[in-house]
């Protein structure tokens, strides 16, 4: 009897949580969710940005998962003066005299399986374009000469947002986006051991999976049942967008791939509403990570759909929201309501905003917080009755 292929795509997708991230979370304390998110976009084939300081074990990440899939990596730090030799390589002198311009690429992006770009916002306009067809297409175009890379996933990182339309574009090619900072001061502890574990380990750990199996994994995300998921999708982009939260349709096709990617990860070729926790990393500024967590954890603990298989564990929702966090946003649209020229349209958005947040605030554990955060809640909503 001929095993379906199918199979094949879920046992690849079980082994590498199992003998690739599973690992990874365990030499790497505090950064489960991190290695959760490059596993689904490993899957998906595409792109993760980390947020954060540096010394927070970023490329060292990057580096581990690489090794454990027998793949090459290519780490760099961008400056703003980063020209693209650095990235792609010198052209080839021997072909040059020959009146050929090829790039000797040797070691460098265009032969990587992975690849990290530290301070990734630091591109500059000489090798921004070759980047968006890197992250984009997973093309190299220099002149004439064009090539497809082997590359399965980029991580992009930086302790800022773009703020500017060209930076922009770029940070758009990463799907999803994660903060990555220092460990809670209860974890350091842990992490001191695991560190030094790593840092003085006398052999590197053999690879467990190959990098081939890996891209066999990305062709069968094809092969996942995204209908059952659907409406809930649908209905979770409309209220993200009504939420002041832009996705273009371009987006909303590819956080596709996400899902499936979660569902393969679960042992499941079937999506299910529970695979919607991707979703919430999917921000563009800072602010809107409390408000795409509720809605998200809203759309997926409303379905009463049976579920063949496990959930990922991060479908179970965030911890308790910091109470700064939410009175950061408190403040930003009390900030906003104060702008005379205020569309209706927009007011509109900070209106459902603020529900969300009034929703959030409730499962805030210190009831001194708590009760502070009601006071501001109530004043902003007599302040949208004002403005009515």
């Amino acid at each position: 009897m001929t095993e379906h292929p199918g199979n094949d795509t879920i046992s690849l997708g079980q082994r590498l949580t199992e003998e690739v991230l599973l690992p990874l979370k365990n030499a790497f304390v505090g950064k489960d969710e991190i290695v959760d998110l490059m596993g689904v976009c490993l899957v998906a084939g595409e792109n993760l940005f980390l947020l954060g300081p540096p010394g927070t074990a970023k490329s060292a990440l990057v580096r581990e998962l690489a090794t454990r899939l027998d793949g090459e990596v290519f780490d760099y730090l961008l400056t703003r003066f980063t020209e693209p030799n650095e990235l792609f390589g010198p052209f080839d002198i021997r072909k040059l005299r020959e009146g050929e311009l090829v790039t000797n690429t040797e070691g460098m992006l265009p032969e990587a399986s992975f690849v990290f770009l530290d301070e990734l916002l630091n591109a500059n306009s000489a090798i921004l374009n070759s980047l968006l067809m890197v992250l984009n297409e997973r093309v190299f175009r220099r002149g004439r000469e064009m090539r497809r890379l082997p590359t399965l996933m980029v991580v992009g990182a930086s302790n800022r947002l773009p703020e500017d339309d060209a930076l922009g574009a770029l940070f758009d090619r990463f799907l999803l986006r994660v903060s990555c900072d220092n460990v809670p001061q209860e974890q350091l502890f842990a992490v001191l051991g695991a560190g030094w574990q790593l840092d003085t380990r006398v052999q590197v750990m053999p690879p467990t999976m190959h990098v081939d199996e890996i891209r066999a994994l990305q062709a069968g995300i094809s092969s996942v049942d995204l209908s059952h998921v659907l409406p809930a999708y649908l209905e979770l982009v409309h209220r993200l967008r009504h939420a002041g939260i832009p996705i273009s349709d371009r987006r909303a096709v590819k956080f596709q791939r996400l899902l499936a990617a979660s569902a393969l990860l679960c042992g499941r070729q079937v999506a299910h509403t529970s695979d919607l926790w991707v979703l919430r990393y999917i921000w563009d500024t800072e602010e809107q990570q409390e408000v795409l967590a509720s809605l998200v954890q809203d759309a997926i603990e409303k379905s009463d759909q049976p579920i063949d298989g496990a959930k990922h564990a991060r479908c179970a929702g965030h911890e308790t929201p910091s109470a700064e966090v939410l009175a950061f946003d408190l403040e930003r649209i009390s900030g906003r309501m104060k702008i005379a020229d205020l569309s209706p349209t927009e007011r509109s958005y900070l209106r459902d905003q603020l529900g969300v947040l009034a929703a959030r605030c409730q499962w805030v554990g210190d009831e001194q917080q708590r009760t502070f955060l009601d006071v501001q809640i109530e004043q902003l909503w007599k302040v949208f009755e004002e403005a009515s």
